[in-house]
């Protein structure tokens, strides 16, 4: 655990025919425990970017009355979000060519300094708005990195038995980040005098006192991940861990035209990053789309909470028993999006009781909302394996970037959209519902294969 980056000696090649193929294997495959240091350095940078991407939108109402944000503003918060996916292909090259290390130290550099400019206490109240929407930009360019290299830390670190699982931790955390943002955000944070919920007067200043210390806060935590990241943090072992991770990729070019040309890779690429997206943005505004249905802030912060925390438990659950039930991951993607279909469109009647008729209750929106939440982000890890089964020999952090960004860049549509359409909110839900039943007729019409496990399981022996 004391090395810093990997030494000239690991770069030589992992796989060396000095025996024959069938007993290289015993010899030339080890498992590291420090794998669960990296995977816990990684996963709480991951937190910590969607817990800063989340911040506003759960308290959009103190914000507004703070420093006078408007509801377009509240949403290009949010949008900055996919915006800084924009450079993705950089990163990626980077994270190709230069290894995780690089990628991730630079991701954590602008995490931090996009929080320092949140957090600068500026009284001009211009200012100190664009200085908010820049630090938000710059922790969206962090995305790339912590939302697309999950895979490429597991299939590096982790054996065969374990790497959806790693995914599953890796790639799903950061969405614990966001759902922790709807509560911490509310509970820290108290709405203004006259806001549902709110019998206790709170002026602004208290208000303004409490939002800053949540800002300073997450500055010191960055702060800290950013020099644990320095202090350790290995590209990757000295010993691979499986066939896979030791076996010749394809070039960085080759990797970008095989996967634009593979139609099955896209179909599939539609189906995870239509409705992900879609749930992205429409989770990132859930306090504006439960206010009309009157939903305080702080009961909209709970319902979003739950609905991640759900989401990443049962991925973890859903993607343990991947590992032990392989060639599988078709199937449980129908059933997850099966439900997620009829969650949504549950979810969806139930806000528009007026006419449907249909009980709003708090148990009704709750349960609705949570179960969306659940079956679509517990598909994120589930996805990201396809993804590399599909592709394969394609590396695991350029296949898993081009997804997520298509991911982002539908939620940046679907935000773009509501800068100008944010009166009546209706149609947010109808669009999530439309995702989820677009994504279930291209999970069924695709035709899945699995040669990353078919090289583990069969060259290993």
């Amino acid at each position: 655990m004391g090395a810093v980056e990997s030494t000239e000696i690991e770069r030589e090649p992992l796989l060396v025919p000095s025996q024959p193929a069938i007993n290289t294997q015993p010899g030339f495959s080890r498992v590291y425990g420090r794998r669960w240091v990296v995977l816990t350095m990684f996963s709480l940078l991951g937190f910590m970017q969607g817990l800063v991407w989340n911040t506003w939108g759960p308290i959009q109402i103190s914000a507004k009355h703070v420093f006078e944000f408007s509801s377009t503003d509240i949403a290009v918060l949010v949008m900055w979000g996919p915006v800084g996916y924009l450079p993705w292909l950089l990163f990626m090259w980077l994270m190709d060519k230069k290894g995780l290390r690089a990628s991730l130290l630079l991701s954590a550099f602008f995490m931090l300094l996009g929080a320092v400019l949140r957090s600068v206490p500026l009284k001009d109240l211009h200012y100190r708005r664009w200085m908010i929407h820049g630090g938000q930009l710059l922790n969206g360019l962090a995305g790339p990195t912590i939302m697309s290299a999950g895979p490429l830390l597991s299939t590096t670190w982790f054996a065969p038995d374990q790497r959806a699982t790693a995914t599953a931790i890796a790639s799903l955390i950061g969405y614990l980040g966001s759902a922790c943002a709807f509560l911490i955000g509310p509970l820290a944070v108290p709405a203004p005098n006259g806001t549902m919920g709110s019998t206790i007067y709170w002026n602004q200043n208290h208000i303004g006192d409490r939002i800053q210390f949540v800002l300073y806060a997450e500055v010191g935590m960055i702060a800290a991940l950013f020099l644990a990241v320095q202090l350790y943090f290995p590209s990757r072992p000295p010993i691979p861990p499986s066939v896979a991770a030791a076996s010749q990729r394809l070039s960085y070019r080759s990797s970008i035209c095989r996967l634009l040309s593979n139609m099955r890779f896209l179909m599939i690429a539609l189906a995870y990053s239509v409705p992900t997206g879609v749930a992205a943005g429409w989770a990132g505004v859930l306090d504006m789309i439960l206010t009309p249905a009157k939903v305080s802030q702080v009961d909209a912060g709970w319902i979003g909470f739950w609905s991640i925390v759900g989401g990443c438990v049962f991925g973890v659950a859903m993607a343990r028993f991947a590992d032990y039930i392989r060639g599988m991951l078709k199937l449980i993607l129908v059933l997850m999006f099966a439900g997620a279909s009829l969650a949504a469109t549950w979810f969806t009647l139930t806000c528009l009781t007026r006419i449907t008729h249909l009980p709003s209750t708090q148990a009704t929106l709750y349960t609705s909302c949570i179960l969306v939440g659940i079956f679509i982000n517990s598909s994120v890890p589930i996805f990201l394996e396809l993804f590399i089964e599909t592709v394969y020999p394609v590396p695991e952090g350029i296949t898993c970037g081009v997804v997520t960004f298509l991911s982002n860049l539908f939620t940046g549509l679907l935000l773009f959209c509501l800068t100008f359409y944010f009166t009546e909110l209706s149609w947010l839900n109808w669009c999530l519902t439309g995702s989820c039943i677009f994504s279930l007729l291209l999970l069924l019409l695709f035709r899945e294969s699995y040669d990353r496990l078919y090289l583990d399981v069969f060259v290993s022996v």
